[in-house]
């Protein structure tokens, strides 16, 4: 039979998926409501191009862009700015710290290139952190400001002695909104909306400084092939205009602008840190005081706000607990494949409440203990 575990131990919203990623309660009744007549609208019309003003926006205030910056969006998610990145950004070679797989398949988006060098790699095994360094041969640096496939973030700063030649280009896909940020430090701040802005996956969007910008127009310009699926001038030229290059999926965004909206009104971007560093606080110091878990990155300066991951004893059977765990109604602590030998991995968004992650922790400890 499954264990039952006490109503009092279970958390109020047992969905710690690290994405597609917890909805709070009410968005898509609010998109039945007050969102229906949205769908099925053309995006060239002004109800959707007002949508798109008001993610733009929203994130222009979350962030506090400075100056120059602007935000753009397209179709495809991030893994698509991976590729529009070789197209429409790095002029001839670029650098990748790389401590994870969603770094991994970024720089093999530019190895793949034939018509970029390939790229210098600066290395770190799973769980550790590596960082861009200075390399006059470079004209972009990349790196991943939280790695969603082992719990690690990464520091957003350029490299010491980067030139304002070279771009820096930062995948923020689940880091943007619950880790901090300084945006003067990155060109390009990409993301998705299916993590800290709860929606779902299909788009990408980015933060751009007037050095992106202009690199963008520099390289459309050249002569280079540039499929018009990861054309970025036409983007910026669409978004400016508030709307996409082609049909984005109108629920997506709308969903988005409500997590937005909840964002700026809880505090803006420090608000959603101090949610991140409390859920993250919870389940550190449960993992660092268990006698059959322990984080599975060792650096605490380097533990991810928003994507928590935990090793278990070997004599555990993972599978058995989240199984459990989910006959109960707490859901998606899946480790993701290859990374850690018995993992759990829990996401940290600013939707999820620390409370929770408490509560978490507690089903675990009464989840071992019985089998």
């Amino acid at each position: 039979m499954t264990l039952q575990i006490p109503a009092d131990l279970l958390p109020a919203d047992g969905r710690f998926g690290s994405g597609p990623s917890k909805v709070p309660a009410g968005r898509l009744e609010a998109l039945a409501a007050t969102g229906v007549s949205l769908m099925g609208t053309s995006h060239r019309q002004q109800p959707v191009k007002d949508l798109v003003q008001r993610v733009r926006s929203g994130l222009a205030e979350l962030f506090a862009l400075p100056d120059g910056y602007e935000v753009v969006l397209g179709n495809g998610g991030s893994v698509a700015f991976f590729d529009l990145v070789t197209y429409a950004l790095v002029r001839e070679r670029s650098q990748h710290a790389v401590f994870g797989e969603f770094g991994k398949k970024f720089a093999k988006a530019t190895k793949a290139a034939p018509w970029l060098a390939d790229p210098v790699m600066v290395e770190a095994a799973p769980g550790a952190l590596a960082v861009p360094s200075y390399d006059a041969g470079v004209d972009v640096y990349a790196w991943t400001h939280n790695e969603t496939s082992t719990g690690v973030m990464a520091p957003v700063a350029r490299p010491e002695g980067a030139s304002a030649d070279q771009l820096t280009i930062v995948d923020a896909t689940s880091a943007a909104g619950g880790l901090p940020l300084d945006p003067i430090q990155a060109d390009v701040y990409f993301f998705a909306p299916q993590k800290s802005f709860a929606s779902d996956g299909g788009l990408w969007l980015a933060l751009l400084s007037p050095a992106a910008l202009a690199r963008a127009e520099e390289i459309a310009a050249s002569g280079r092939h540039i499929p018009s699926f990861f054309g970025l001038t036409a983007a910026i030229k669409q978004s400016r205009a508030g709307q996409t290059v082609n049909t984005p999926a109108v629920a997506t965004l709308f969903l988005m602008a409500e997590q937005l909206d909840w964002m700026n009104a809880q505090g803006g971007l420090a608000g959603m840190v101090a949610r991140t560093t409390a859920s993250a606080e919870a389940l550190y110091t449960w993992a660092e005081k268990s006698d059959y878990a322990t984080p599975f990155v060792p650096d605490p300066a380097h533990r991810s706000l928003v994507v928590g991951t935990v090793e278990l004893d070997p004599a555990i059977d993972k599978d058995a607990v989240r199984a459990t765990l989910a006959a109960n109604g707490v859901v998606d602590l899946d480790a993701y494949r290859g990374i850690g030998t018995n993992q759990l991995r829990i996401a940290m968004y600013p939707s999820v409440d620390a409370a929770d992650v408490a509560a978490l922790t507690a089903c675990l400890d009464w989840v071992v203990e019985r089998l």
